[in-house]
C-alpha cells in the first residue's frame, strides 16, 4: 500500500508541472491573436481545453483507484476484525474428538463453467479502460474507440462507464467525426446523467452541435446545463458560458 502511495503522490506532484508546460506552449496563441489570426486561436484553444481534459482524466482514475484500494482495506480491515472477535468468543476452537474440517473452495465450486472470478472481471475491465486511456494519451483515436466502445458494451454498470462513453465521444471529436461524437455526448448524457462525467458529456454535446452549425439546438443544451449540474465545477460553469457569448445564446 506505501509503494501505491507513494506512486499516487509523484503521479499528482506531475500534473500542475504538465499543466504549466501545456499553458506555456499556449502562449504563443496571445501574439497570434494580436496578428488578426482568430482561426489559429481558436484551434489552439481547443487544443489546450483537450489536454486539460486529459489531465483531468488521469486525476479521475488515480481517484478511482484510490477509491478502490480503501475499499479493499476496508474489507480486509472487516474480515480482520470479523475473526479475532470470533476467536474472543471460543469460536476457533472444535470439540475433542470432532473432525477437523476438510478445505473448501467455496467461490472456486459456485463459480458457473468459464466464468471468471469477481475480482478478476473486475481487473480486466479495468485493464481495457486504462489501455483504451493510454492510446487516447498517445493519439491514437482509433484504437481508444475500440477500446471504450468494449469497456461500455461488456460493462455498462461500471463505477469509469460514464467516464469511458465521454472519452469514446472524444475520440470522434479529435478526428473531427461530429455526427459520431454528438451521438456518443449525447447517449453519455441520456445514460449516465448522474455520473462525474455527466455535466462533461452534456458540455460537449452543446459544443458538438455548435460545430455542426445547430445553434440553436446549441444554445438550448447550454440553457439546460444550470438547472440540471447546478452543482458543476466552476471550469465547466466557465466553459458553459464561453459557449453561450460565442454563439450568441440569449
Amino acid at each position: 500500500m506505501a509503494a501505491f502511495e507513494l506512486k499516487q503522490s509523484i503521479a499528482m506532484k506531475k500534473l500542475p508541472l504538465r499543466l504549466l508546460i501545456l499553458v506555456a506552449l499556449a502562449l504563443p496563441t496571445a501574439a497570434t491573436a494580436q496578428r488578426g489570426d482568430p482561426v489559429y486561436v481558436e484551434d489552439r484553444l481547443n487544443q489546450l481545453q483537450q489536454a486539460i481534459s486529459l489531465l483531468t482524466g488521469q486525476v479521475e482514475q488515480l481517484q478511482y483507484r484510490t477509491q478502490q484500494l480503501q475499499q479493499q482495506m476496508e474489507k480486509m480491515q472487516a474480515d480482520y476484525e470479523f475473526r479475532l472477535d470470533h476467536l474472543e468468543k471460543g469460536g476457533g476452537g472444535r470439540p475433542a474428538g470432532a473432525p477437523a474440517a476438510r478445505p473448501t473452495t467455496p467461490s472456486i465450486a459456485a463459480a458457473p463453467s468459464g466464468a471468471a472470478p469477481p475480482a478478476a472481471a473486475a481487473g480486466a475491465a479495468d485493464q481495457v479502460y486504462n489501455d483504451a486511456f493510454k492510446k487516447l494519451q498517445d493519439g491514437d483515436y482509433a484504437g481508444a474507440e475500440k477500446g471504450f466502445r468494449a469497456f461500455v458494451q461488456r460493462n455498462p454498470q461500471h463505477a469509469l462507464a460514464g467516464n469511458a462513453q465521454y472519452w469514446l465521444g472524444e475520440t470522434y471529436y479529435a478526428r473531427r467525426d461530429y455526427q459520431n461524437a454528438m451521438t456518443a455526448f449525447a447517449e453519455g448524457y441520456k445514460a449516465y446523467k448522474s455520473s462525474p462525467k455527466g455535466p462533461d458529456n452534456l458540455l460537449k454535446l452543446g459544443v458538438t452541435l455548435a460545430t455542426l452549425g445547430r445553434k440553436p439546438d446549441a444554445c438550448a443544451i447550454f440553457a439546460r446545463f444550470a438547472q440540471d449540474y447546478p452543482r458543476a465545477t466552476d471550469l465547466q460553469k466557465r466553459r458553459i458560458e464561453q459557449e453561450r457569448q460565442k454563439n450568441g445564446c440569449g
